[in-house]
């Protein structure tokens, strides 16, 4: 069977996982996002068990790169190094909008490939292998300065990364020949034919898109339904939105992100791994002090979120600042036992509730 290695464990991919053990793993960490899930866990089993048949039978099947379309804070990113953990291979993430076409300022997109094999401590078998997760691609998108007839950062971009993600042969140094120049620096020569693409972006915008191309296909409904327009993209609106269908035919798999609900944001204050709220009873309770959310003054939080669209991120935001004066006064305060918070101290600020011994 195909194997995994890195430093720690070698895993018998096929035997080990399954779509429904990754989904599984996944709905530790990730909360909802359950379609989503399911396209990513078929996507990437597929992709390794099409490894194993290229290493043990010769027989070669099409790369299947993935494009993650959803809200800022949905959980893309948090996905994707997740699902690197689960599986058990090294991945980088990289910011799109730091490269640029050849011949102009900025990072090669080239170099992508010099920081997974940094990743992947020089190892060729293993970095050929491996995942790299583009955010931002939406950033990349087709626009023309109008001043200059230029496109600096966008199809060109495009274009260069078309040849890394559907493979090519590529000589690169190491990052510390790269910093420090040396007369012979050691080359490496990478595959990129068999390492795992995937590509993340809000596409802020996209739904004027989706809502041109809805109304023209049903313009004979009175009613249609708006709502998680994003779930509704398909490459057409891509493809408007500045995506060359070139790039596009080689991330055929399309999994889309919809907004959290306040059940969600409820849920991932509460219960997911290391949440929020533990992170900050622990910066109370370092000093001897509890503290308590009220269920409604949790439901607030959670309202705010949803109604900024400000996603899961932006919990970490919402909680400092509710939380400031309360932070600022307590380590001063003599025989504190407990704080409260509940639900006025969010809407009306109010001062939460002081318990002493």
């Amino acid at each position: 069977m195909f194997c995994i290695k890195n430093n720690y464990i070698n895993i018998d991919f096929l035997n080990y996982l399954n779509p429904i053990n990754i989904k599984n793993e996944l709905d530790r960490y990730i909360i909802g996002q359950n379609e989503t899930k399911k396209i990513i866990s078929v996507a990437v089993y597929n992709h390794y068990k099409r490894l194993y048949l290229l290493q043990s039978k010769n027989i070669y099947l099409e790369k299947s790169n993935i494009i993650l379309i959803g809200p800022t804070g949905c959980g893309k990113t948090l996905m994707v190094k997740t699902l690197a953990k689960i599986i058990n291979t090294p991945i980088i993430v990289v910011d799109a909008t730091s490269f640029t076409e050849a011949g102009y300022v900025g990072d090669d997109v080239e170099s992508i490939i010099q920081k997974l094999l940094h990743e992947c401590e020089y190892d060729v078998e293993l970095t050929e292998r491996s995942i790299i997760y583009i955010d931002e691609i939406d950033k990349i998108s087709k626009k023309t300065d109008f001043i200059s007839g230029k496109d600096v950062s966008g199809e060109g971009v495009q274009q260069s990364l078309l040849k890394l993600i559907e493979g090519i042969s590529i000589n690169v140094t190491s990052l510390i020949d790269k910093k420090n120049p040396q007369q012979n620096p050691q080359v490496f020569n990478v595959d990129t034919t068999n390492i795992l693409f995937i590509a993340g972006g809000a596409f802020s915008g996209i739904e004027n898109f989706i809502l041109n191309r809805i109304d023209k296909e049903y313009s004979f409904l009175d009613n249609k339904d708006n709502k998680n327009i994003i779930e509704k993209t398909d490459t057409e609106d891509l493809i408007n939105f500045g995506i060359i269908p070139e790039f596009l035919g080689r991330l055929p798999i399309l999994a889309k992100f919809r907004e959290l609900t306040e059940f969600e944001f409820i849920y991932i204050l509460i219960k997911s791994k290391n949440s929020l709220l533990k992170q900050f009873c622990y910066l109370f309770l370092i000093e001897g002090v509890s503290i308590k959310f009220t269920f409604s003054s949790i439901k607030e939080i959670a309202k705010i979120a949803v109604n900024k669209k400000i996603g899961a991120r932006g919990l970490k935001s919402i909680l400092e600042n509710v939380l400031l004066n309360t932070m600022f006064l307590f380590p001063s305060k003599i025989n504190l036992k407990l704080v409260v918070i509940y639900k006025e101290v969010i809407t009306k600020n109010k001062k939460p509730i002081f318990i002493y011994n």
